[in-house]
């Protein structure tokens, strides 16, 4: 009940609820072919939505926190990613605070930078990029037939940030056709390894 509240306080608070009813639907869509062809098991996928929605709540309950800083959370097997700006180290150890605390988070990865806000056409540009990234490492092979789909990419300022439980020759593989993408400053791995 409580994360129906939560995901419905989502919904609420994105720019257009009714242009979002369609996305949650193939969302869940998505949601079930992703958990079907990743390492993580059913509950541990649930358990990294669950994290993020957690965290970004807790962030938003904290209004003259969240009204100065822009951050990206993801998490991806317990491991969570923070990527944003913050204005002071305060603010942004005051996020990590939030995020570490939260149920089910196994290590914390702060890239917050001490910055303003980014503006949107960076954003916009970052949103490119992972997109270029994704196509990349599609046909990327190693060990076990790595298409690129168990590789999580997110790009903030144009550093291209990878996660995923996967072979060293997977994570080679991916991260070099990465790093071929234009507009990719650089490559940050933050893989767990199953050999």
């Amino acid at each position: 009940m409580k994360l129906a509240k939560a995901i419905i306080v989502a919904l609420i608070l994105s720019n257009s609820v009714y242009g979002c009813v369609p996305l949650v639907v193939g969302g869940a869509a998505a949601t079930g072919g992703a958990v079907a062809y990743s390492r993580r098991s059913a509950g541990t996928f649930i358990d990294d939505e669950s994290i993020e929605l957690k965290t970004r709540l807790a962030i938003l309950e904290e209004q003259d926190l969240n009204s100065q800083i822009h951050i990206n959370i993801i998490s991806y097997n317990g491991i969570v990613l923070m990527v944003g700006q913050a204005p002071t180290e305060e603010l942004r150890t005051r996020a990590e605070n939030i995020v570490s605390r939260t149920p089910k988070v196994r290590m914390v990865h702060n890239e917050m930078s001490i910055a303003a806000p980014s503006a949107f056409m960076t954003r916009s540009s970052d949103t490119v990029i992972t997109g270029k990234v994704k196509t990349s490492i599609l046909g990327v092979t190693g060990d076990n037939d790595n298409d690129g789909l168990r590789t999580k990419v997110v790009t903030e300022n144009g550093v291209v940030y990878l996660m995923g439980l996967l072979s060293h020759a997977e994570a080679d593989a991916v991260t070099n056709a990465a790093r071929k993408v234009g507009g990719v400053q650089k490559v940050v791995k933050l893989f767990e390894y199953t050999d």
